[in-house]
């Protein structure tokens, strides 16, 4: 990580707030909307929600 959240378990390597992989920008990250996200990460999330509705 290159930024620190009080919601990243570094233990669990996982988001406490959304209880999963922690990727930073995605849909109720508390980076969401602040940020600026590259392409690759803009992929992961994609894949992640499209999971997500399946």
């Amino acid at each position: 990580m290159t930024f620190h959240c009080k919601n990243y378990d570094i233990n669990a390597d996982k988001c406490n707030k959304l209880k999963g992989d922690c990727i930073p920008g995605r849909r109720g990250c508390v980076l969401e909307g602040r940020v600026k996200i590259s392409s690759e990460l803009q992929k992961k999330i994609n894949e992640l929600e499209k999971g997500k509705s399946e």
